[in-house]
């Protein structure tokens, strides 16, 4: 399997622990970014993965393309230019007080790229499958054009495209990200959303869900997959379900829709004793495209995607670290934490 990421990589700044912005006097440096992530994922189980963006030619921006590389990433379609790296400061919660998000990241390299940059019928050539999320193009007008081009490309090469639509309030409107999503998803295979993004983009809402108090009502679900379907001509739909308790403890599913057979899928739940959440739908994301490619059933897939997320939520950075054998034993059923030896 042959995949291309095309997105934006940061530079991600946390205090230690769980100490405050305030009372920080230090912090951690890591890199991370909605597709990023999803390559690394795919990287770890063994795919052949190339992650497409646009970098300073500075020692930040080598520090970017190296955190890729060492993991398996191909970084060679990386472009070279532009003044910075954005940045991200990650303020992480616990118990009842929920995580922080500072973006830096005006006049990036990525958010000023052109179109001349990217050769994309050269970045899809043998390629089996394209994946982006809704983040990208909410770094501006260019990069909406940016993500047109490269789906009009992907589509004349017969890649599958899919899309992760992550809502991001801090980057756009909601009538900004509808209007632009609403052109980019006519070209778009399979769909990722989660119980807020279809809301906050496309005004498609699951009836009796309170996401606040951790209320659900998975049948809605299967309402707003198959809106989001009918509306772009999806083949599959895929919604992750959290029911956030505290920010420590979350119970994590997720629904897949297949429009041909019209099949809607429910994993199992896990309830999550959170280490990291930061890069939980972009494992979800991973492990979803990597058993799609792999053949597995509906109902395989979602359980594999679930289970790789799962993992996630253990492991510090916005990377996702885990095995493929890893994935398969929880997706399995072995989800007792018990040491290996």
């Amino acid at each position: 399997m042959k995949v291309v990421t095309f997105g934006e990589v940061m530079l991600r700044l946390q205090p230690y622990d769980y100490l405050r912005f305030v009372q920080a006097d230090s912090f951690e440096a890591t890199f991370g970014g909605g597709e990023a992530n999803v390559a690394v994922s795919l990287a770890n189980y063994g795919a052949d993965v190339a992650f497409v963006t646009k970098l300073p030619k500075h020692a930040i921006g080598q520090m970017a393309v190296n955190s890729l590389r060492k993991y398996g990433v191909d970084t060679t379609k990386i472009v070279r230019g532009g003044d910075r790296v954005g940045i991200y400061f990650l303020e992480k919660g616990a118990s009842q007080r929920g995580s922080v998000c500072i973006y830096d990241r005006a006049h990036s390299a990525i958010q000023e790229a052109a179109a001349s940059d990217f050769n994309w019928e050269q970045i899809f050539d043998g390629v089996d499958w394209f994946h982006f999320t809704g983040i990208t193009p909410a770094l501006g007008e260019n990069c909406v054009n940016l993500c047109l081009e490269a789906c009009k490309a992907a589509k004349k090469a017969g890649v599958k495209i899919s899309c992760d639509l992550n809502y991001r309030g801090k980057l756009w409107t909601r009538d900004e990200a509808r209007a632009a999503m609403t052109k980019i998803c006519e070209y778009v295979d399979v769909c990722i959303s989660n119980e807020e993004d279809a809301k906050d983009v496309f005004g498609i809402e699951a009836e009796n869900t309170d996401i606040t108090s951790g209320q659900l009502n998975k049948d809605g679900y299967k309402s707003v997959a198959k809106q989001l379907a009918d509306k772009f001509h999806f083949e599959k739909v895929a919604i992750t379900l959290r029911e956030s308790i505290s920010a420590f403890d979350n119970d994590w599913s997720a629904m897949l829709y297949d429009v041909a057979s019209d099949e809607y899928c429910f994993s199992k739940l896990y309830h999550l004793h959170i280490i990291d959440r930061v890069g939980g739908g972009d494992s979800f994301g991973g492990g979803l495209i990597y058993s799609l490619l792999s053949g597995y059933s509906t109902q395989e897939a979602v359980e594999f995607a679930v289970a790789a997320s799962a993992l996630k939520h253990s492991i510090e950075s916005d990377y996702n670290f885990a095995t493929l054998d890893e994935v398969k034993k929880l997706a399995g059923g072995n989800g007792s934490g018990r040491v290996q030896r």
